[in-house]
């Protein structure tokens, strides 16, 4: 099973970035899509950034021209780069890909999920 590991939350004060990491182990043989999820206190789970294999990004309109998603395939990692950061972004970070890994010689596709991550920005 493909498993996603992210890192690179934490606390930071109204202004500032923070950079998260995610990168895929297990064997993987392909990953399509990756994305950024959020879940802000008291709100739903909300899709903020995503990124195709050919590096064709989009953003939710509350993070876009503040946040920049980037992958490195090589790695099989995704990135979110956030900078001018509010109080209004703090919340659960979530990474999530579409995953291909052979099994038996047959390619099989999952939903895969970071473990989460915390971000907490101060005002």
């Amino acid at each position: 099973q493909v498993q996603l590991v992210e890192s690179g939350g934490g606390l930071v004060q109204a202004g500032g970035s923070l950079r998260l990491s995610c990168a895929a182990s297990g064997s993987v043989s392909s990953i399509n899509v990756m994305r950024w999820y959020r879940q802000a206190p008291g709100k739903q789970r909300e899709i903020i950034a995503a990124i195709t294999s050919g590096d064709d990004s989009n953003y939710g309109d509350s993070v876009k021209g503040r946040y920049s998603i980037s992958r490195d395939n090589a790695k099989n990692a995704v990135y979110l780069q956030m900078n001018n950061l509010t109080p209004e972004d703090t919340g659960v970070y979530y990474c999530n890909a579409d995953t291909f890994r052979v099994v038996d010689s047959t390619e099989i596709s999952e939903d895969s999920w970071g473990q989460e991550t915390q971000v907490t920005v101060s005002s």
